[in-house]
């Protein structure tokens, strides 16, 4: 059976490398009757991958049983897992099989096995080693064979060195590891996703498919998902129930994920390719690219001033603004001046500077970035142009400006259509 039929029989939607191996890991210790342990973040789909062991196993028509450690209250575990006799605790009304009784010839999933308490890891171990175990309140060995397939997302090794989980176990657990990989680890998987829960949602309610623009799924993307699958099932469910419009825009899409707040903000890699950088590092630089964007900003007002996008009087009621511009775009340390002296006040270039406003001095960056903006310029008037089959009238109305500003600009860059 190759990948794909997997996937197909079990629903995992996705194509990236690291889910692939993690399949194909799945399936060929599937056979054998070795522990295996799932590691990965909450919500990627670990249960999946322990029905998967399962099914492919020869313990396919054995019992299948699926316990959440971290949901069994401390006191109880024990007895949950193992069984208890009559009257061994108050309440013990009669005796009771637990998990590994009863699956005994079939498979069982410990999820969030990091939260087993000490005592009873070490009652785990000694299945782990021996295949027997001794019921709440009761001296007899019994014995059991099952196989175990554990999963966390828990830092092992890390939990190992405060103490909250055994060594020993954690190496009878870690037989055969499978890595799950977090959700904004997957790329195009994440839309893949979405369409795969638009289209559920939408035969479940009864209504059109959602859609996202472009922006909308490079948003997608971006985004951390901490809630992995999990989190992308309830939003993309979230946005079919409560908007109107089928068509889902960025905007749109931004309200229902969480706000820029420490792991909510899209995941950064650095230079060496590794995405461990610490909520600080992200912070610094999603300033300092929101800073570079204002000063964009600013360079592309003080072009549309100057090259006379506005009339006469706004320029003359705004030199004051005009002159801050200047000033700030100088100050910013994203342009350092090649020059080392200021250009003259009554230079060409800055009309509007008066003597108490010093005056722009040449910076190699920014004459880059002028070059990229009227190529861009460029390409979009001949979009426009293009579009409306050369009638300037409805191409000046598409760009934003006026058709004197339109017909200055064909001729500034030589257009011919």
């Amino acid at each position: 059976m190759n990948i794909q039929d997997i996937k197909n029989r079990f629903g995992i939607i996705g194509s990236s490398a690291a889910l692939d191996r993690a399949i194909d890991t799945a399936w060929r210790v599937a056979a054998t009757d070795l522990t295996v342990f799932i590691t990965g973040e909450s919500g990627t789909g670990k249960e999946v991958f322990s029905k998967v062991i399962h099914s492919f196993s020869t313990r396919k028509h054995g019992s299948f049983i699926a316990v959440n450690c971290g949901a069994i209250p401390e006191g109880t575990i024990d007895s949950e897992l193992f069984g208890h006799e009559k009257g061994s605790f108050t309440g013990a009304n009669e005796a009771r099989k637990g998990y590994f009784e009863v699956a005994s010839g079939g498979t069982i999933f410990l999820d969030e096995v990091a939260e087993l308490p000490l005592q009873t890891q070490v009652r785990l171990l000694r299945v782990l080693e021996t295949g027997e175990f001794i019921k709440v309140g009761s001296s007899k060995v019994l014995k059991t064979d099952v196989r175990i397939v554990a999963a966390t997302n828990v830092n092992i090794p890390e939990a190992i060195e405060k103490g909250k989980f055994r060594e020993d176990l954690y190496y009878r657990l870690n037989t055969v590891p499978i890595i799950i990989p977090a959700l904004r680890e997957r790329g195009n998987d994440i839309v893949l996703l979405f369409r795969k829960f638009a289209a559920d949602f939408a035969d479940k309610y009864k209504m059109p498919s959602i859609r996202l623009d472009e922006i909308a799924q490079q948003v997608l993307m971006k985004y951390r998902w901490p809630g992995n699958v999990r989190q992308l099932k309830n939003v993309t469910e979230q946005i079919s129930i409560i908007e109107n419009e089928r068509n889902v825009s960025a905007e749109v899409l931004a309200r229902y994920l969480p706000g820029p707040h420490g792991s909510m903000v899209p995941a950064l890699v650095r230079q060496d390719g590794s995405s461990d950088m610490s909520e600080r590092e992200i912070l610094y630089k999603v300033l300092f690219d929101m800073k570079k964007d204002m000063v964009d900003m600013k360079k592309l007002m003080l072009n549309m001033l100057q090259n006379g996008e506005t009339d006469q009087h706004f320029q003359e009621n705004n030199a004051q603004l005009i002159n801050k511009l200047y000033t700030d775009i100088q100050q910013t340390p994203y342009y350092q001046s090649a020059a080392s002296s200021p250009a003259p006040a009554s230079s060409p270039s800055s009309p509007y500077i008066t003597p108490s406003h010093p005056p722009v001095t040449e910076h190699v960056e920014v004459e880059e970035e002028s070059l990229s903006l009227e190529d861009r310029e460029k390409e979009l008037i001949i979009k426009a142009l293009e579009k409306y089959r050369g009638r300037r009238k409805n191409a000046s109305k598409e760009l934003g400006i006026s058709e004197r500003t339109l017909y200055r600009k064909i001729k500034e860059y030589g257009i011919n259509l």
